[in-house]
């Protein structure tokens, strides 16, 4: 008698999120990450300040929500993580994107893990002020221990500790399940986090300068919207936010039942995780606006306004000299590892989801074998003194090489090689309230692939040419483009290995082109839960 775990493999019962509420504050939660805390603000004021906002808006339209909702149609019509979900849409050649993507989670997922267990440290340190009034030298000295580049085995303790407890969390959670494992997480730390970064916001918008933070911020520069490079910067903060194109959207939209609206939910999605970056640029700037009054001079005279820097550096600079220090340093950096732990979660599942279909595991077993190598791998490399430069190097190239090819060769293959593009807007249609028309499939095949597309060759002549920081080229060369080779070789060696049963053997639903309908849209009960198209056997 087949096992559980191979009867949910071969096409038995999937798992499910309970409902719409858990699916959008899981995707909510897996698109709302550090970025929209240390990146969404300086990123703002960099280009054009207040200005900004409308490429970000033209963006989050033309790109963002259309390439949202194909990654939603891909998950949900073929009903698996992306290799399952990209074999059964292209053949067994396709299935190679999925494990691309797959294995750019698996990299991420890594180093990810290194910083949410820093902010988890600093959320520790907040209580006693434990920087002292040296943030950077004790961040990069006493807390990080940061050596020269090379490959270390010295570990540092105190980023190992945290690093044990926040996998351990994870793969807890992961192991769990869907509903009761990353939907129950999500269900709780989502609300947590908008509660206390609410709190800081207010906060931050009474101390002194804070008008001035704001004004810096959101005072707009017209003439910036005539700088190419400012369009590509509003592309690329709305590409990287959304957790869009790397599996994560269509592992999530695979767990929805048949009866699913899509794109409403979306919509709500992609505007939610845009609230909250808004939100998180009043924080941030009224935060600084206070640090320049501080220090008498203008904030365009501040360093570290992004990245690690500003939260690592900047912050714990200005909790020591706030009112409250200790109680905004504990809500600051308690809110940055809950934003990084419920996208983490999903950046995760991404990998789990790949292997449980493929060799027939159920989530426990997938996170006990995936996660304890994934887990072992990101001690070895990122809780040691070398563990920063490898991290930063690492994320440039899985995020602005990796995640960027993905989504072009996503939408080329789909829309104009496979030609899929009526059939995905056709299902998004049969089961959403929101309708899409022929933009869509105009805006995800021909503005996302060139847009994405110079962005890709850009950044991939800059690191050829210029390097990236001071780093010796070797090193760029193991860590940086190392990072592509492992995902790439990862994605061909699972691709050939064979499969724990045919994934082959699936009947999608609604049918495309629709038989027999009279030209209606098909109607929910045509598919009723238990049918092929669930995932069962044909």
């Amino acid at each position: 008698m087949a096992t559980q775990a191979q009867r949910v493999g071969a096409g038995g019962p999937r798992e499910q999120w309970t409902g719409q509420v858990g699916f959008i504050l899981a995707a909510i939660g897996s698109a709302v990450g550090l970025g929209n805390i240390w990146r969404f603000p300086g990123v703002a004021y960099e280009n054009g300040g207040g200005a900004f906002l409308i490429p970000y808006l033209v963006a989050l339209i033309t790109a963002g929500i259309p390439i949202l909702f194909l990654d939603y149609a891909i998950g949900h019509r073929f009903r698996g993580a992306a290799p399952t979900a990209f074999r059964r849409l292209g053949g067994r050649w396709l299935e190679g994107l999925g494990w691309f993507q797959v294995m750019i989670a698996f990299v991420i997922g890594l180093y990810y893990t290194a910083v949410i267990a820093w902010a988890l440290s600093y959320f520790v340190f907040s209580f006693d002020l434990r920087w002292g009034d040296d943030p950077a030298g004790f961040f990069v000295g006493e807390y990080l221990q940061v050596s020269d580049p090379g490959f270390s085995l010295e570990f540092v303790p105190a980023v190992l500790i945290p690093l044990v407890i926040v996998w351990l969390l994870a793969l807890v959670v992961l192991g769990s399940g869907i509903a009761k494992g990353v939907q129950r997480a999500n269900v709780i730390f989502l609300p947590l986090l908008v509660v206390a970064f609410l709190i800081l916001v207010v906060r931050a918008l009474f101390l002194d300068g804070a008008a001035d933070g704001l004004n810096a911020l959101f005072t707009p520069n017209w003439a910036a919207l005539g700088d190419p490079n400012v369009w590509i910067a509003a592309y690329s903060q709305i590409f990287f936010s959304l957790s869009i194109a790397f599996g994560i959207m269509i592992t999530y939209a695979s767990y929805r039942k048949r009866r699913s609206n899509l794109t409403g939910p979306g919509l709500v999605v992609a505007f939610s995780n845009s609230s909250f970056e808004i939100l998180a640029g009043v924080g941030v700037f009224a935060t600084l606006g206070f640090f320049a009054f501080q220090q008498g001079v203008a904030v365009d005279q501040l360093e570290g306004l992004t990245g690690v820097g500003l939260s690592f550096i900047t912050f714990p600079a200005i909790v020591s000299q706030m009112p409250g220090g200790p109680i905004f340093g504990i809500l600051f950096f308690g809110s940055l590892t809950m934003a990084g732990f419920t996208s983490l979660l999903s950046v995760l599942q991404v990998v789990s989801a790949g292997f449980q279909e493929k060799f027939g595991l159920n989530p426990r077993q997938a996170a006990v074998r995936v996660g304890a190598v994934s887990a072992l791998l990101s001690v070895l490399l990122f809780s040691t003194t070398t563990g920063l430069l490898a991290l930063d190097v690492a994320d440039q190239w899985a995020n602005n090489v990796g995640i960027v090819a993905s989504a072009v060769l996503t939408t080329v293959l789909v829309i104009w090689v496979l030609r899929k593009g009526p059939e995905l807007r056709y299902h998004l249609n049969s089961v959403s309230t929101f309708k899409l028309g022929g933009l869509w499939i105009a805006l995800v095949g021909v503005l996302a692939p060139v847009v994405l597309g110079y962005m890709l060759i850009q950044r991939i002549v800059s690191l050829i040419v210029d390097g990236y920081g001071d780093l010796p080229g070797w090193y760029l060369v193991a860590v940086g483009w190392g990072t592509i080779a492992v995902i790439v070789l990862g994605a061909i060696v699972l691709t050939v290995v064979r499969w724990g049963f045919d994934p082959d053997r699936f009947r999608v639903w609604p049918q495309y082109p629709p038989a027999g309908s009279g030209g209606r849209m098909p109607r929910a009960a045509d598919a009723p839960e238990g049918t092929p198209g669930e995932g069962e056997r044909s």
